[in-house]
């Protein structure tokens, strides 16, 4: 479920493996292992023998240790927040992987004597730095030894999850409601590549719900818009340009006269080292084109023509032949504020050169203004930062890598931890030291049942 409408994912979305989940696959070993032996102490009977230093409300001589019931909470230490994903998924795992097997091998569900509390998608937690308080995104009171080994992916799946969403949000705020582009599946297997792009989804969602803002979600493959109902787009790349010889506009009118009319037209223009002239080049091209069908009265034919935007996207150790060193040529590798600029005020003004005719003026003039730059290539939420606060014309940021950032500052893990063991019908105090029972004012019931 997420905070925007209400309704939970299922496992017809997920699709989870769940004969080998429920075997422990996907688990650290050492869980597989206590799951085990809690399984043979209830089997034997096995009584608490030992001594707790901790206070007891009771005596726990005699405790069925195999069928602990205990109270779970998950949760992350991010400062100071997280924008939190992957709990229905990680919901899904304990409808559907909570139990054991018995005697002949079948395997006993138990989710249904679960007590589980759980966040929305969507919501944002935060964090004091004091591991005494944080706030849980999960709950879960039951037997132990049935959802043990459901620890390690649970935790992953909102560990991953939740920090894409927050690395997005926080990008999102640096971009100051600019879109977006979301860029990172060449960067890690495909396998991840729904999780990653739900996480995307769900930050743009909220951070149009904490500004007021309508972006619309831009991810490049259909996987990664398949447990939202998105679907990829893209423009060029670099291999089809070196198809057509280094002649960008040729490859942009081809793709253009191939595509359907709603797929934008956005031209990567830095292929030859000369963003400038390479945008020109392809605007006089799109442009002309646009015009004769136009004239001859297609125009639904014309519209294959609108060049939506330019891409620029120069590596990071070049500085592109249309910018002239100025005594610090480093500060112009890559895509940066000169060349944007230059690219922008180049677009802006290129149908003044092209000879039209009095009636063709004014209309060239706003094909030229409405043409986008889309910047990518080593953008960060700091680079970004950069760009905005010097009022960079760049119209769309497309980011890869960073939005996948795990350092100290972005890192997202979340930790599972017992917190209180239920005697004698009591709930009692039992994390370990440094750690307590917390609570979140956006845990609600869940229904394992629906899922």
């Amino acid at each position: 479920m997420s905070i925007f409408n209400g309704t939970r994912l299922t496992n017809k979305t997920f699709k989870l493996d769940v004969e080998r989940m429920r075997r422990g696959w996907y688990s650290d070993k050492y869980f597989e292992n206590v799951g085990r032996m809690l399984a043979e102490l209830s089997k034997r009977g096995y009584k608490f023998k030992g001594r707790s230093p901790r206070p007891l409300p009771v005596d726990p001589t005699g405790l069925p240790i195999g069928d602990m019931v205990v109270e779970m909470q998950w949760f992350t230490r991010r400062k100071p927040f997280a924008l939190v994903a992957g709990v229905d998924k990680a919901l899904t795992m304990l409808r559907y992987c909570t139990g054991y097997f018995d005697e002949n091998g079948e395997f006993i569900e138990t989710w249904q004597h679960l007590e589980v509390e759980a966040v929305q998608d969507g919501v944002i937690v935060h964090y004091d730095g004091n591991p005494e308080n944080v706030r849980p995104v999960i709950k879960v009171r039951g037997i132990y030894r049935h959802f043990a080994m459901l620890e390690t992916p649970t935790l992953g799946i909102l560990s991953r999850a939740s920090r894409i969403a927050t690395n997005v949000y926080n990008t999102l705020i640096a971009a100051r409601g600019k879109p977006v582009l979301f860029f990172p599946a060449r960067f890690d297997v495909h396998e991840v590549q729904a999780a990653d792009g739900y996480a995307y989804d769900i930050a743009v969602q909220r951070f149009n719900m904490d500004y007021g803002e309508h972006l619309r979600p831009f991810v490049s493959t259909d996987a990664q818009g398949d447990w939202w109902g998105g679907a990829g787009g893209g423009t060029v790349p670099h291999a089809v340009i070196a198809c057509f010889l280094g002649d960008t506009a040729e490859a942009m009118l081809a793709f253009a006269e191939t595509q359907p009319p709603d797929v934008p037209r956005i031209a990567l223009v830095d292929f030859n080292n000369d963003s400038i002239g390479t945008s020109l080049k392809v605007l006089k091209a799109m442009f002309t084109r646009y015009r004769e069908l136009v004239d001859a009265g297609h125009e639904e034919e014309a519209r294959k023509y609108r060049l939506f935007g330019v891409r620029l996207d120069t590596s990071g150790n070049m500085r592109d032949i249309g910018i002239d060193p100025m005594g610090l040529p480093e500060l112009d590798l890559g895509v940066n504020p000169r060349l944007v600029c230059a690219v922008r005020h180049a677009l802006d003004n290129a149908w003044r050169d092209w000879d039209l005719p009095g009636e063709w003026q004014e209309r060239a003039a706003e094909y030229c203004r409405n043409v986008r730059v889309v910047v990518s290539g080593g953008f960060t939420p700091e680079k970004i930062e950069r760009f905005e606060k010097l009022g960079v014309p760049a119209d769309m940021y497309g980011v890869g890598s960073s939005l996948m950032r795990n350092d100290t500052i972005t890192n997202t893990d979340f930790t599972a931890d017992v917190v209180r063991v239920r005697l004698d019908g009591e709930w009692v105090d039992m994390a370990k030291i440094g750690r307590r029972a917390c609570d979140n004012p956006d845990l609600e019931p869940v229904d394992l049942g629906q899922l």
